[in-house]
């Protein structure tokens, strides 16, 4: 009896030193973001502001505020690729667990096979593309490139999700008459929900934190997104206000924090409900 209660207090304090781990950075930003500068640069440094100051929020809100616009466009490019990723993985996860032909298997490995790759190993070729079809420096350039990166992931997280709907419901539908498109809308899709969920989360955040993609496609500073955005605008070459910074790092997590505090337990049901088949 000892030994199990010494074992539970222990795996307790592993559990906190783990989250404390964790969390500190969390910490360290929003207090930091409540620091003047001279006191930001301090060595040693204070684990909690001598003097508690707004100014860094004032100053974004006022004399920074082009920081939203690069908020907007966060939201903007996030939103709309979100979208098209669980569109189209829909359509592409369905065709994958449904239709069993000689080419599956290989369509399949080459969907895999894109995320061994890091992204900067195609920035070259993805700009002569877009360059050739006009779309370097626009939105609608940056949210397809960002979808076409996510939707091979999305798109095989979904088949699972297809897979896990017995066919036996389709079988019944078709023999009341129903059409393949009845069938996927009507009924396969709506059972499906959660991992649709699943889906446009996973694509919303890492669009949210996109850095490449936006670097390479984007010049033109009122279409930037916040990663590159803040580091442009920001970011100084020889100091930087460490303040300001952690403040912009605050407002632009807030989002995330909102997702996965109210979605959170919708994608780990569609996580799991996507793992067991039958």
């Amino acid at each position: 009896m000892k030994g199990r209660t010494l074992s539970k207090v222990l795996c307790y304090i592993i559990l906190a030193v783990i989250l404390l781990f964790l969390l500190f950075p969390i910490y360290w930003m929003l207090a930091t973001s409540f620091k003047n500068n001279m006191e930001a640069y301090m060595y040693p440094p204070t684990f909690f502001p001598n003097e508690t100051t707004v100014d860094a929020y004032i100053s974004l809100f006022t004399v920074n505020n082009q920081f939203f616009v690069y908020y907007i466009n966060n939201f903007i490019v996030s939103g709309i690729t979100a979208i098209i990723c669980t569109l189209f993985a829909v359509f592409t996860g369905y065709a994958l667990a449904r239709f069993h032909f000689k080419w599956t298997v290989i369509m399949s490995g080459i969907l895999l096979s894109t995320q061994m790759f890091p992204i900067v190993s195609r920035m070259i070729s993805l700009y002569s593309l877009m360059s050739k079809v006009h779309l370097i420096n626009t939105m609608p350039g940056l949210i397809l490139a960002i979808s076409a990166a996510q939707l091979p992931f999305c798109a095989m997280l979904m088949s699972s999700f297809f897979a896990s709907v017995p066919k036996e419901l389709e079988e019944a539908a078709y023999v009341d008459g129903a059409g393949r498109g009845t069938i996927l809308f009507k009924i396969i899709t709506p059972l499906v929900k959660p991992g649709m969920l699943a889906v446009g989360i996973y694509a919303f955040l890492m669009t949210w934190d996109d850095y490449l993609h936006a670097a390479t496609l984007i010049q033109t500073d009122g279409l930037r997104t916040l990663s590159i955005g803040i580091a442009l605008r920001y970011l100084g070459e020889l100091s930087y206000d460490w303040s300001l910074i952690n403040a912009i790092s605050v407002i632009g997590t807030i989002p995330m924090v909102l997702v996965f505090f109210f979605f959170q337990k919708y994608m780990i049901k569609g996580l799991v409900a996507g793992a067991v088949k039958g």
